[in-house]
């Protein structure tokens, strides 16, 4: 299976973050776990702007999604939704049996300050959910505006996905006033799936200690109580670590503005190819995604015909529209170790299929 990934996640993984995970194992509750945990803290609460512990999970982002809503919500949250996996997260505040509140705007929408006050005005909400990039239709909400509102409802505490956009724009938490910040290996830090990385407020914490029935697997406090011990509270993914170390190491020696420029010159490479093309961004103008590119297919292609051609004759694959926008869209990532010499290869084979590909009726 020897194809690239240009969807939104997984990502391609460079083979040094591969071979870092080869190392010999270790015990979890050794000294050398500990000097690996504590090696990575620093960077991740760079890459975070964060003095607040990061702890790291062996879940997807959705466990520490799902478990934030059970340590911090007490009395309601209001779950923002404008694409699928914000819609997803109104589903799961129910799963869990906590009473929720819908503020849902059309796919590709993005999540509006003022929408988001009038909401909270009401006093039902003591936290929200926001997805600060909604990656399955491209929409990018303005966060910096979004905690402007939030901090003028101190009680309220916010859970921020940021899983494909950490490390791509920079997200200052500790500036921001975010309690809960999430984000996952498989984006742009370009890891394999499989872990997890939340960062908690002091607040959050506070009201996560008097929250009853918040599980175990996901307690804001076990993390806590381990991450002073410079541990985790189950048995973590340990080659995942330590090619976390490895990126991170790589984030360092980039620099953390040049990384955020490079993502931004990729994203506008392949952008204003689908408009040289004829295609149109499907988000509002304004809020396109800079981790990927999703286009509205206005020129009815075969989507599905076009990237069996990219991964037959040129060894990559893109994403034909995710949810109820298959067919109706395709998502090209930019995300993670990328470069112009490789978007630009990227480029190329996207010409000369696209060449091939048949049209829709209409």
């Amino acid at each position: 299976m020897s194809y690239k990934l240009f969807i939104p996640g997984p990502i391609a993984v460079s083979e040094k973050t591969l071979r870092a995970m080869a190392q010999p194992m270790i015990g979890h509750r050794s000294a050398d776990f500990v000097a690996l945990f504590n090696a990575v803290q620093p960077e991740l609460q760079a890459l975070m702007y964060t003095k607040d512990p990061v702890y790291i999970s062996t879940s997807s982002s959705w466990g520490c999604m799902e478990g934030a809503i059970r340590n911090v919500v007490k009395k309601k949250v209001l779950n923002c939704m404008n694409g699928a996996f914000s819609d997803k997260w109104f589903d799961v505040s129910k799963r869990c049996g906590k009473d929720a509140g819908a503020l849902k705007v059309e796919w590709g929408q993005p999540v509006e300050p003022d929408a988001l006050r009038a909401e909270l005005a009401t006093g039902q909400y003591d936290a929200v959910t926001l997805i600060h990039n909604e990656t399955s239709c491209g929409c990018m909400s303005d966060l910096p505006a979004l905690m402007a509102v939030l901090r003028d409802f101190p009680d309220v505490i916010s859970i921020v996905d940021t899983v494909s956009s950490c490390s791509v724009v920079p997200i200052k938490k500790d500036e921001l006033g975010i309690d809960v910040l999430i984000t996952g290996s498989q984006k742009a830090l370009a890891l394999p799936p499989g872990l997890s990385l939340m960062s908690v407020s002091k607040r959050a914490l506070e009201r996560a200690a008097t929250v009853e029935s918040r599980g175990y697997y996901f307690d804001f406090l076990e993390f806590q109580a381990n991450w002073e011990k410079g541990m985790t509270p189950s048995t973590p993914v340990i080659p995942l670590i330590y090619a976390l170390k490895s990126k991170l190491d790589d984030i360092k020696a980039e620099g953390l503005d040049a990384r955020h420029a490079r993502h931004a010159q990729l994203n506008k490479m392949v952008r204003d190819w689908g408009f040289a093309k004829g295609f149109k961004l499907f988000p509002k103008e304004g809020h396109g995604s800079l981790s990927l590119n999703c286009f509205a297919n206005t020129l009815n292609y075969d989507i599905a015909a076009l990237n069996k051609i990219l991964k037959a004759e040129h060894n990559l694959v893109i994403d034909g529209g995710y949810g109820k926008l298959k067919g109706k869209t395709f998502r090209i990532s930019n995300m993670g170790d990328e470069t112009v010499e490789t978007i630009t290869s990227l480029i190329a084979s996207l010409d000369a299929a696209l060449a091939k590909t048949p049209k829709l009726a209409a």
